[in-house]
């Protein structure tokens, strides 16, 4: 084994194996073999930090016709998973940092996320639509146990009776089923798990620090049980590494209550490709080259292609065959009707303190 090869196992518990600077710095780093590191170097641990970010909206918006939403909120940059085909890494460039170990381990938070919720429902102005939680990073993330702001969020939207949906590949979700089975019972909350695997080794390998794939089963079974409409995300499903498990994640999801499922074809773009391709590299050296092989074959012989109508699903023999094994697979186990839409009729600005005072004294 080389040195260099050697330094991209350095870091433990984390999904990226270099650092490469952000597209957008003036300077570029990078691992290479000076020749002198040492054969036994010893794995680091690489240490996570926290800054809050002043935010001065909290509600996204979006036009993709390739997204089931158009807006959404993001409590957090940056997501301490470290899922090395996470398609929200490239972001990271934006903040001076790394798409790579500094995306998974220098992290933002939003403390203001409540605050700034409840202000942007109350304008007179506001019509409202689904919010979808966690369409960038995981909003349920190891630091949510402690920062609680995803919560915060929750029960600001409880408050107002105001629909959303939230995706997460995280038991964390459990914690705040006192909030989410009873707007459920209001038909205001719809709730996503994304697994991609029921290989313990390729998740811990693929997804470092989220859930088992037992504890996201776990997961749905209880927000099933809960009454909460939940589906599951196949996402991403890649070509030779583990598209050949659709039908068995779809058919245990039915089994614990699943209603609906989704998938996506592995994307590449921007910084993921290369870091995919280290990872693939290291960890799975035996399958490396017909994966991206095979990658190449749904996006028209490049890594990726951002095209709205291909990016989320690919095209070719070998995309087509992808989505026809879905959609047998989601009729197969009872998960092919369409989920009911969310109750938007249902939202109040709620009164504040002194309202009615004023009201009388008026």
């Amino acid at each position: 084994m080389d040195t260099f090869t050697q330094q991209l196992q350095i870091v433990r518990g984390r999904g990226a194996r270099t650092n490469a600077s952000g597209r957008f710095e003036s300077a570029t780093r990078e691992a290479f073999d000076d020749g002198w590191t040492s054969e036994d170097v010893e794995p680091v641990q690489l240490v996570t930090t926290v800054t809050p970010e002043k935010a001065k909206v909290i509600i996204t918006r979006n036009d993709s016709p390739d997204v089931g939403f158009s807006a959404s909120i993001n409590p957090y940059r940056g997501c301490e998973h470290g899922c090395i085909y996470c398609y929200a890494r490239p972001a990271h460039a934006y903040m001076g940092l790394s798409p790579g170990l500094d995306f998974e381990s220098k992290l933002f938070f939003k403390p203001e996320a409540a605050r700034l919720l409840e202000r942007e429902l109350s304008k007179p102005s506001y019509i409202p639509e689904v919010i979808h939680i966690g369409g960038n990073t995981d909003p349920y993330q190891p630091q949510e146990r402690r920062l609680r702001i995803t919560r915060q969020v929750i029960e600001v939207l409880s408050r107002f009776n105001h629909p959303f949906s939230i995706i997460t590949k995280s038991g964390l979700i459990l914690r705040d089923l006192d909030l989410i089975a009873p707007m459920a019972e209001r038909n205001l909350v719809r709730a996503a798990v994304s697994i991609t695997t029921l290989d313990r080794k390729l998740a811990r390998s693929m997804e470092p620090r989220a859930a088992t794939p037992d504890k996201r089963m776990g997961a749905v079974k209880r927000l099933a049980d809960a009454g909460v409409p939940t589906v599951v995300m196949f996402a991403p499903c890649i070509p030779g590494l583990n598209d050949h498990e659709m039908e068995a994640v779809l058919e245990r999801a039915a089994a614990v209550g699943a209603q609906g499922a989704g998938y996506v074809a592995l994307r590449l773009p921007l910084e993921i490709a290369d870091l995919f391709q280290e990872w693939l590299a290291t960890d799975h050296p035996d399958r490396a080259s017909r994966v991206m092989s095979l990658v190449r074959q749904i996006r028209g012989g490049k890594t990726y292609d951002s095209q709205w109508g291909k990016r989320m699903k690919g095209e070719g023999p070998i995309a087509a065959l992808m989505s026809r094994r879905f959609a047998a697979a989601k009729r197969r186990y009872g998960m092919g009707e369409k989920l009911p839409p969310l109750d938007l009729a249902a939202f109040r600005v709620p009164p504040r303190a002194g309202d009615q005072i004023d009201l009388f004294g008026s």
